[in-house]
């Protein structure tokens, strides 16, 4: 019987799994083999490398549905990666195909209805196969690019949208039409009855996995990409502060115009200022952002500050 309970890093991991038996999943997904004894939750997972505060969150919150988003600091991405990864392993390559193999062995192939039911099983595999690779193709190195410290623009944890309520719909439809067609032979029906109890244990795993890569996995990514991304600009303004290279510096006039930028002047204003046509100032401007790679006006604006061509007193930020 499933037991609600908030675990910690001091409770057994035996008296977890006796407590929540699904919990067991969960051990082959991060990795974690059996024969552990009594040692504590902290302890297995330091013996088999896993991060513990990761393992706790992600169970807690397939137990209680419940997870505290601000520890998201604290969880290893590398840790929900892997655990991820072996989730949709399991999925694709051992229950689908097992569950394929209950249906076939259940249903009368040359009945009708059972061929329709083997038909909406086979596009359901397909359509939740088809996303799962998506994401193992797409979402995945991107997260593992964002761990390098690589930086993809245009690019966010939002460009992979997610499709578990088509995945719901879709199960919903199966078990509809599985729970009308009765068959007249006994052993038949339970046996598809058996396989009817597995779907919906599947459902439930299904929920629960959307729950991880949700109120887990995509905000601690939300939270790397700022990480990144702040990281980033800390880089440009070093290489700013410490460019030497005296063949892309900047002219007399470029610096004027940079100037007038930063002081928010529109490149007609600028021309005025500096007595010079207002292509010219065009011109100027393509000529800094080629030396500098900066096209902005807040990059423009660090570049003026860092190397003391105004003064941030009075620059509106």
């Amino acid at each position: 019987m499933k037991k609600l309970k908030m675990y910690e890093s001091g409770d057994k991991m035996l008296s977890l799994i006796r407590d929540n038996y699904n919990v067991l999943q969960s051990l082959g997904a991060f990795g974690i083999s059996l024969g552990f004894g009594d040692k504590t939750v902290r302890e297995v997972c330091e013996e088999q490398k896993v991060d513990t505060l990761t393992f706790l969150a992600v169970v807690n919150l397939t137990i209680n549905d419940y997870f505290s988003q601000s520890d998201i600091e604290k969880l290893s991405v590398p840790t929900l990666l892997q655990y991820l990864k072996a989730s949709h392993q399991y999925y694709v390559d051992f229950q689908l195909p097992f569950l394929r193999r209950e249906l076939t062995e259940a249903l009368d192939k040359d009945d009708n209805v059972g061929r329709l039911i083997i038909k909406i099983f086979d596009e359901y595999a397909r359509f939740i196969t088809h996303h799962m690779k998506f994401e193992e193709q797409t979402l995945f190195p991107y997260v593992e690019g964002l761990l390098n410290g690589e930086i993809k623009d245009g690019y966010n944890i939002e460009t992979f949208s997610k499709h578990h309520g088509q995945t719901n719909e879709k199960l919903r439809e199966l078990k509809s039409i599985i729970i009308k067609y009765l068959p007249s032979d006994p052993m038949r029906n339970n046996m598809l009855t058996a396989t009817l109890y597995d779907i919906y244990n599947l459902e439930e795993w299904l929920r629960l996995h959307a729950n991880v890569e949700e109120q887990i996995f995509e905000p601690a990514i939300k939270l790397l990409e700022k990480q990144r991304s702040t990281n980033g600009v800390s880089m440009k303004i070093s290489n700013m502060i410490g460019s030497t290279d005296t063949s892309e510096a900047l002219s007399e006039r470029e610096k004027d115009v940079v100037i007038g930028v930063v002081q928010g002047l529109t490149n007609k204003e600028i021309a005025e200022k500096l007595f010079i046509a207002p292509n010219t100032v065009i011109t100027h401007r393509r000529n800094i952002a080629r030396k500098l790679q900066i096209r902005s006006s807040a990059g423009l604006t660090i570049y003026a500050i860092v190397n003391q061509l105004i003064d941030i007193s009075n620059v509106e930020l």
